[in-house]
């Protein structure tokens, strides 16, 4: 036995019940795994804020980021990690479907972002929400979802996808994701009038996917372009200070939505260097988006994918 498991043990048996302290525990808004365990629930500390079940799990009644526990937020937060997501069967999360899409996101990966960054029931959206891999991780967590994209086919495959997952099925209105988050009376009935706990967004990456593919990505794509559409407003089809110029509108246009101390997480993948173009347009993001008064960047963590 651990350490940290022997001080768990005493640090419960040392605790008081939950329901004593708190006989009124609904108005707390506590995670389902401590609902889940609401009669050995126990509470510690001073303030009587610390949550602590049997086995060791810990929550914090001033958490007013996520459901997690102690543990899993001090592993969400390490710098970089590393994942090998399978493409095939269960694992696959319906990817036969979703592969019509060039770039699609693991569900895991988005259910692992919006736990972080949201609590149980909250909205998420994503208004470049190409085959739904967002939506998909917010079924997977027990979070609301909506989203805007620009292609009815990928839309399509999202719902396609969400009938082969049996998971919750929710709305992707299709359209120019500038025009649709401009008007207000879309907006409103697309979230319900809900304020949004997180914005997570896979934007194109400029004209990346509109260029002959490089390097690794031949074995997959072959040497040909594959462009996300055809379309003067789609991203994927703009110069770079075109690109940056129409999502740093985009979050202008959003802000509006997003719950006071809400979240905006964008993916970001940087271009190959070329002479003395560094090519990190990650940091041309960030920078750009920091021109927005209310904005304030947080840091960036890095997804390294060996699939």
């Amino acid at each position: 036995m651990s350490t940290t498991e022997i001080r768990n043990i005493e640090l419960y048996k040392n605790a008081t019940p939950l329901l004593d302290t708190y006989p009124d525990y609904q108005t707390l808004n506590l995670p389902m795994w401590v609902l889940e365990n609401i009669e050995n629930a126990r509470v510690y500390g001073n303030k009587k804020r610390g949550v602590i079940l049997a086995d060791g799990r810990k929550y914090h009644l001033d958490n007013k980021l996520n459901s997690m526990t102690g543990r899993d937020w001090t592993l969400f937060i390490n710098s970089v990690f590393t994942t090998h997501y399978p493409t095939r069967g269960k694992e696959g999360y319906a990817h036969e479907i979703r592969k019509i899409h060039p770039t699609p996101k693991p569900p895991q990966l988005m259910r692992d972002i919006i736990q972080f960054f949201s609590k149980e029931g909250e909205l998420i959206f994503d208004y470049f929400a190409g085959v739904g891999g967002t939506l998909l991780g917010a079924s997977l967590c027990g979070r609301k979802a909506a989203g805007i994209e620009l292609n009815q086919s990928y839309i399509e495959a999202y719902h396609n996808a969400t009938k082969e997952l049996d998971l919750q099925d929710f709305d992707i209105v299709q359209g120019d994701a500038l025009a649709i988050l401009d008007n207000d009376d879309i907006m409103k009935n697309l979230t319900n009038g809900e304020k949004i706990s997180l914005v997570l967004i896979d934007p194109p990456y400029s004209n990346m996917m509109s260029k002959e593919k490089t390097g690794a990505d031949i074995s997959v794509y072959g040497n040909i372009a594959t462009p996300f559409t055809s379309g003067d407003t789609d991203l994927g089809n703009m110069s770079r200070e075109d690109f940056l110029n129409t999502l740093k509108r985009s979050v202008d246009l959003v802000w509006k939505y997003i719950k006071t101390e809400g979240y905006i997480v964008v993916f970001i993948k940087d271009l190959q260097p070329s002479k003395k173009e560094l090519n990190l347009l990650h940091a041309e993001v960030i920078q750009k988006l920091n021109e927005i008064e209310k904005l304030y960047y947080k840091g960036m963590k890095i997804w390294a994918d060996s699939s």
